[in-house]
């Protein structure tokens, strides 16, 4: 009796510590979002996320916006089977999604509001930041359909070609800025997980 009195409590003493070390890890902030930070702009991008000029084949008119996320790029379609290529940053493992959507709203330094999904994962972050340098959504934001996710810039230049969003696309500020200008609100944006055959 004695030993299995020392068993359950083994049991138990296992079940709370892996229940601390899984709050922990909860309450932990997300690599991708630091609220202040102001961004390192020496930060230099590999090649293979530097905005380009691609061959690009597709089927979709020139203006469309093509995001694929398994390879971290957008591509901004110019017709004559080219694009302009952007490195970008994407949702991490469970916030990832396909679809087709709208630039609905554009923002140049954007106010932050956290959606209340977001604050329940982590708790730490502001309710509201005021448009600005350390503002994780960076110099501008392209709103995409009625959903919480945009495209946007970023104060964490570094996290470009990564997965670590909570299902937005970042891009460096003067990527975004430039992608901003050449885009207007109703631009169609397709999503893609995988490449296509």
């Amino acid at each position: 009796m004695i030993k299995f009195r020392h068993l359950i409590w083994m049991v138990i003493a296992a079940a709370a510590a892996m229940l601390s070390v899984s709050q922990s890890h909860a309450q932990k902030p997300d690599v991708g979002d630091e609220p202040g930070l102001l961004p390192d702009d020496s930060v230099e991008l590999d090649p293979q996320f530097r905005r380009t000029a691609v061959l690009y084949r597709t089927t979709e008119p020139p203006g469309t916006i093509i995001i694929a996320t398994a390879e971290r790029h957008l591509y901004l379609v110019q017709g004559n089977g080219r694009a302009l290529r952007y490195g970008i940053g994407v949702g991490r493992e469970g916030f990832q999604w396909q679809g087709l959507l709208n630039i609905t709203r554009k923002a140049e330094w954007p106010d932050w509001t956290p959606p209340p999904e977001m604050i329940a994962r982590q708790p730490y972050l502001p309710r509201f930041m005021a448009g600005g340098p350390g503002n994780p959504l960076g110099a501008r934001a392209m709103y995409l359909g009625t959903t919480v996710y945009r495209i946007h810039g970023t104060n964490r230049p570094d996290t470009i070609g990564t997965a670590v969003s909570s299902g937005c696309f970042r891009l460096v500020n003067n990527d975004v800025t430039d992608l901003y200008e050449r885009v207007p609100v109703g631009t169609k944006v397709i999503v893609r997980q995988k490449p296509e055959l």
